[in-house]
């Protein structure tokens, strides 16, 4: 069987024909070469009004680099016409295997970008014998294609949350949708300000901003301010991950305080290698650390103080009715600013302060949490960690949106990719 038989089995394109196939040298390795001609008496697409026009002239031949074939690269060779457009002038016409001066055709960006999300891209340049700048481009591609293509039907939960990169205090603003069974990421922008929050937005637009109905965020007054400006109807929860964060983060200061103190008195440190008793839940600790818990119990240390607080405050979270838990918090808050423990009661302050977003937890029923969120950050992160560090913001947003973004990809008959 042919090579131009089995191409036209999985590759044909309308008004072009496949010509002689030969080996050759293209740089300093041996590839394949097929090469493509007009059929007789066709005319070339305009690329900017898509219509049929005369020829003006042709180019030199060009390589279009497709998917490598046993222990040869393939390439497409073809001169490409000029058209001469009445409404748009002379332009080089639309090819249907390739875009603009890409060198790659769309089935090879297809299967560069699926391999870059199995490997690293570095991985993946190296296995295929191309440049990292190679991949970058067939990913970017593949984005930018999936981008344009995808459907914001349907998203009426979202989550919004900002993870650091790179080095120094530099954050990236990621927005998920959140709905059961279609949890992707929808939006990313430099830095976590009010503007960074409003470009998405105005991104997504008005009409399907009106049918959020649940915004998950954490306590960033940016992020609020702009939520509730631009989504008003819809319930903005603070839920409980990034609440009793707030606790353990308030534990550990206490504990990290009282360590100092008892290097300066010169005591015993008690508390030494009982970090991670004090953060955990008792129902997560092992046999072996409950019993080093019941003894830390014992002591009177303002670390025990607070993590009895947070004990206490997890009875919140089994309200069933939504002015019972509004009590319930008003006390625990009351109760905890009459104590001496500065980093409780900055807890507990700002608990008064967003009480109506907490209790939004409720009205919620418990059904929207920021573990999604959290969960995607992950994915995230490992992102960046087999990337080994991208260059630039913009390169880091487009591995994030292949990876996460569960974008459409253009159409690929190709199956082992």
């Amino acid at each position: 069987m042919l090579i131009k038989t089995l191409l036209n089995k999985v590759e044909r394109f309308k008004s072009f024909v496949y010509g002689s196939v030969c080996v050759m040298l293209v740089g300093s390795t041996e590839a394949l070469v097929i090469d493509i001609e007009p059929r007789r008496n066709s005319r070339p697409i305009c690329p900017e009004c898509g219509k049929r026009r005369t020829v003006y002239d042709r180019q030199p031949q060009r390589l279009f680099e497709y998917l490598p074939v046993w222990s040869f690269k393939v390439y497409f060779r073809y001169a490409p016409r000029r058209v001469k457009c009445p409404a748009h002038g002379v332009k080089v016409e639309s090819l249907p295997w390739g875009y603009g001066k890409e060198r790659m055709t769309f089935s090879y960006q297809v299967f560069l970008s699926r391999w870059a999300k199995r490997l690293s891209w570095k991985e993946t340049a190296d296995i295929f014998e191309t440049s990292w700048d190679t991949v970058f481009r067939a990913v970017k591609s593949v984005v930018d294609y999936g981008l344009a293509h995808r459907s914001l039907e349907g998203v009426t939960e979202i989550g919004v949350d900002e993870i650091a990169v790179f080095k120094g205090h530099k954050y990236l603003t990621l927005v998920y949708q959140v709905n059961a069974g279609a949890r992707r990421l929808l939006w990313s922008g430099p830095e976590r300000r009010v503007k960074t929050l409003l470009q998405f937005f105005r991104e997504f637009g008005p009409e399907y901003s009106a049918k959020l109905q649940f915004v998950c965020s954490d306590m960033w007054a940016p992020y609020l301010k702009v939520i509730a400006k631009k989504a008003p109807q819809a319930l903005n929860i603070l839920d409980r991950f990034h609440i009793m964060r707030k606790f353990n983060e308030a534990i550990d200061e206490i504990r990290r305080g009282e360590v100092k103190q008892f290097k300066a008195n010169g005591q015993e440190n008690v508390l030494e290698r009982k970090r991670w008793l004090l953060l955990k839940r008792p129902e997560n600790l092992s046999e072996k650390q409950t019993a080093r818990m019941d003894e830390l119990l014992k002591l009177n240390l303002a670390s025990i103080k607070g993590y009895l607080l947070r004990e206490d405050f997890q009875r919140f979270w089994e309200y069933q009715r939504f002015d019972f838990a509004g009590k319930f918090l008003d006390n625990w808050v009351t109760r905890t600013l009459q104590t001496d423990l500065e980093p409780m009661k900055k807890v507990a302050w700002m608990l008064r302060r967003h009480k109506p977003l907490v209790l939004n937890w409720f009205k919620a029923k418990g059904e929207i949490s920021s573990g999604a969120v959290e969960g995607m950050n992950l994915k995230a992160k490992l992102t960046m960690r087999k990337a080994y560090g991208f260059r630039t913001l913009k390169c880091l947003q487009i591995a994030l949106y292949h990876e996460l973004g569960k974008l459409p990809e253009p159409e690929c008959l190709h199956r082992f990719c």
